[in-house]
Parts: C-alpha cells; structure tokens; sequence
C-alpha cells in the first residue's frame, strides 16, 4: 500500500503551461514530475513527444490540454488536437469546453463536443478530463448541466478550471479563483459515479489539496508540486 505522501503525489498532474515555458523548462518540470512519481504532466500540444521520451521508464503519463486555455477552437479542430496528441503518446487530455456555447445555452453543441472529443480519446487509449473554466461558468444550473452532459458523454474527468480564466476585477486588474471547494463538491454531487473530478488552479499548499482530497477530487493540477509534496514528506513521512 502507498504511504500518505506516494498517494498524494499520485493525485498530482504537474502543469508544465505557461506560455513563456521553454524545452529547458520542460526538461526540469519533467524532472520534478519524475522525482516525485506524479500522476502525470499536463504539458503543451507541442511538447507532448519530447515529455514521452523525457518521461520514458517512469510511471509518470503524459497528458496534453486541448483548446486551452479558452476552449475556442472548433471542434473538428479539438478532434485533430487529440488525435495529434494520442499519436504523439498521450494518455490523458485535459480539454476546455467551448464557453460561450455554454453561456449561451447551446447544450447540444457542447454535448456534440465532449462526446466527440471523449470518443477520440477512448479509440486511442487516453483518458478525458473536461474543463469547465469555472471563473467563467459561474451559475450553478449550468455547472450541473455540464456535469450530466459529462456523465452521459462517457467522459473520465470533470475538472473545474485552467488557471488561467482572468476575469476583469473593480480595479482594472485581472485575476482568478480558480478550484473552490464548493465546485468539487458540486462537480462530486452531480457527475456520475464513473466520472472522476479534478481540481486545478490555485491548489498551491498541502492543505489546499487535502481540502480538495475530502471534497472529492482525486486529481489535482498543480505548478507548486515541489512545495505540496515536500510539506507532505515532512508531516507524513514517518507514517507507517
């Protein structure tokens, strides 16, 4: 049996995102994500093959966002992403909805959407998580709706957000909330008892993801992995 800290790390998908992340940074995330026996990377279209051949003898999956971070592309343009993606050795994709199609009440589109991109997935052997961008999806009828749309689509994942939906604040600048605890709760209410549920966005403490852990979300994205799994080491790790 794992111990406390090795089942946390496997909660972990380690985000290798920002956009100004060069092959020298991909080279150390991938290092990290190996070090600590992560879940997976969540990396860029781009950068899928050289993180499988980074990542080749561990038991850390590559995984590869999809319409990120807006989710805006068509969806024959999502299709080919992950066909791309699962051809390059991904194991799990991360795809963000089509959010205006949401706001607007455009349910079979979206329904259309995830099951096709769901489809591609499970034809190639990978896993889906889809992103809700809940910063940006904000009314609880729509975030049930899309945990049915979900369900009924055969996705494996509902995930909250991507950490990257910037809204507008009173003073002009922009920033997020990414992952609530209230979200998962919902997300774990709602989607069907097959469908998993992953946190990202501003889980950045040990405490963070054991809250989001309790909520019911068994992934996690997360940038602070160092921080989390060390402080994890320290309060677990003389645990039986």
């Amino acid at each position: 049996m794992l111990k406390i800290e090795q089942q946390l790390a496997k909660m972990i998908d380690h985000s290798i995102l920002h956009p100004t992340h060069t092959d020298a940074d991909l080279e150390r995330e991938c290092a990290i994500a190996a070090k600590y026996n992560v879940a997976s990377v969540c990396v860029k279209p781009y950068a899928v093959s050289k993180a499988v051949e980074l990542l080749k003898g561990t038991d850390v999956k590559v995984g590869c966002v999809i319409g990120f971070p807006h989710g805006n592309s068509s969806s024959a343009v999502k299709v080919f992403e992950t066909e791309q993606a699962c051809n390059a050795g991904a194991l799990e994709i991360d795809m963000v909805i089509n959010i205006g199609k949401a706001l607007g009440g455009d349910w079979d589109y979206v329904e259309k959407e995830i099951r096709a991109v769901t489809d591609t997935c499970h034809r190639n052997g990978a896993i889906l998580k889809v992103i809700f961008e809940t910063d940006f999806v904000t009314q609880t009828e729509d975030k049930i709706r899309l945990c049915e749309i979900c369900t009924r689509a055969g996705a494996d994942f509902v995930k909250t957000s991507t950490g990257y939906g910037f809204v507008k604040q009173p003073d002009g600048s922009y920033n997020y909330t990414g992952a609530t605890l209230a979200d998962v709760e919902l997300m774990r209410k709602y989607a069907g008892p097959q469908v998993q549920v992953k946190c990202a966005g501003g889980v950045r403490t040990l405490d963070d993801l054991l809250n989001m852990k309790a909520a019911g979300a068994t992934r996690s994205g997360a940038t602070a992995t160092v921080a989390i799994l060390e402080e994890a080491f320290v309060r677990f790790g003389n645990d039986c």
